[in-house]
């Protein structure tokens, strides 16, 4: 996409605005000076002093803020790892997907039912394809589709949701993205008649029946009193998660697509031998020949649609990592600026203390204490800061606390350790001072 005419406008207007802003402070500053002071040479004596302590005051606010957006970067990073090491509850390796819809060329039900078949078969007869199966609401895809149940034998508390995931799958669905079937069968082709049949995911098993076998029970559409329940459950699978990698599996119910009237569209997985690309021409053309006018979209490695689905968590690792990093670049860079503007100040009280026999040593903690202190200062405000935003964002975060000891811990030490980095420069600098020239030059 091209970049927004406006977008660029405005962070130009913004960015000059603040360069402005910024350098006006000094600019005043320098058409008054105070005539005295130079005169008599008294500010460069001084170690601290009015021009001096906003500049570290600003030093510290920079540490302040790195250091909560470090933080920050740490939290959101180790949640989008955490999520990615997830088992999703069915095996995306291997595993390719697209979405065709019969219906934007005129497809009726029966139609579209005898198209998803010949797909199914075709796609499956492929050389390096395991399997394949369709379904309607893909996992992972944001999308969902819940509906009112009755379930035979259980009493609803007062205010209980009743509205359990639901989806419509062919045959195969389970051993095709190789979800585990733990009781009872899969769906097959002669689920097409009168008798209703339904599987179930583990957590609805448990959440409905407790210990009992789920097996041969019963559930209906609808809450109503006196719902017909001739739904018979044949089958239960594994917990998948549904709409997101971030939300934990609900309950969900699997009905087979061949005993309703849906005409719509449908996601087919295709599992594979082949590392996952290779297949998407050979896909294509098997719609191709079913129908050269049907278009296929959404095709894509299962991998892909996981980390699609993290969309909004890389995001927000992305960012604050990449704000997380600036933010110390210019802290590092400012307590360079102040320091290397205290030695420079201090020059001449330098030249005196190696002049009466302070050491290097003693030079470089002369400066690396300020630097100490700066960023002592700095963590001090920006970590009871951090961790109050950090509880705000708690929600967004996964496997992993707010509060987190090692995330703070590390995030404090690459701050400090910037900190030396920044004041070590200046500190060496100081230690090669020339006391006779110092002290001559001021």
């Amino acid at each position: 996409t091209a970049a927004n005419p406006e977008v660029l406008g405005f962070s130009l207007t913004i960015s000059l605005l603040t360069a402005f802003l910024f350098g006006l402070a000094p600019a005043l500053q320098s058409t008054r000076p105070d005539l005295a002071s130079t005169l008599k040479d008294q500010g460069a004596a001084i170690a601290g002093g009015a021009h001096t302590g906003w500049r570290k005051l600003l030093a510290a606010a920079q540490v302040s803020l790195s250091l909560l957006l470090l933080i920050g970067a740490g939290l959101f990073v180790r949640s989008l790892a955490n999520l990615k090491d997830l088992n999703p509850g069915f095996e995306v390796n291997h595993l390719l997907s697209f979405t065709v819809d019969p219906r934007l060329n005129g497809y009726n039900t029966d139609r579209a039912k005898q198209f998803y078949r010949q797909l199914t078969l075709n796609l499956a007869s492929l050389p390096s394809v395991q399997s394949a199966a369709l379904c309607v609401v893909a996992p992972l895809s944001f999308d969902e589709w819940d509906s009112t149940v009755t379930v035979e034998g259980y009493a609803a508390k007062p205010g209980e949701d009743m509205n359990p995931w639901v989806n419509h799958v062919s045959p195969g669905f389970f051993s095709t993205l190789k979800i585990p079937l733990l009781a009872g069968r899969e769906f097959t082709d002669q689920d097409t008649g009168a008798h209703k049949v339904a599987i179930v995911n583990e957590k609805f098993a448990r959440h409905y029946f407790g210990s009992q076998p789920a097996l041969g029970r019963h559930i209906g559409f609808g809450g109503d009193p006196g719902t017909k329940t001739d739904i018979e459950i044949v089958g239960v699978v594994g917990d998948t998660r549904y709409q997101t990698m971030h939300q934990d599996p609900p309950r969900q119910i699997f009905f087979p697509y061949l005993q309703n009237n849906w005409a719509g569209g449908m996601t087919a997985y295709v599992r594979t031998n082949l590392a996952g690309e290779q297949m998407f021409p050979a896909l294509r053309e098997v719609v191709r020949r079913l129908n050269p006018n049907l278009p296929v979209f959404l095709m894509k490695t299962e991998e892909r649609q996981r980390d699609d689905s993290l969309a909004v968590e890389l995001l927000a690792a992305r960012l604050s990592s990449a704000f997380g990093a600036l933010a110390t670049v210019l802290a590092g860079v400012g307590l360079y600026g102040v320091m290397a503007f205290v030695v420079a100040r201090r020059t001449r009280e330098i030249g005196i203390r190696m002049a009466l026999g302070a050491k290097g040593t003693d030079v470089v903690w002369l400066v690396m204490r300020e630097v100490l202190l700066l960023a002592g200062a700095g963590i001090a405000v920006g970590l009871p800061a951090a961790l109050a935003v950090s509880r705000l964002v708690s929600s967004q975060l996964y496997g992993i606390k707010s509060n987190d000891p090692s995330t703070i811990l590390l995030a404090t030490a690459g701050i400090a350790f910037i900190a030396m980095v920044s004041g070590f420069i200046p500190a060496r600098r100081a230690t090669r001072v020339d006391p006779v020239k110092a002290i001559r030059s001021e």
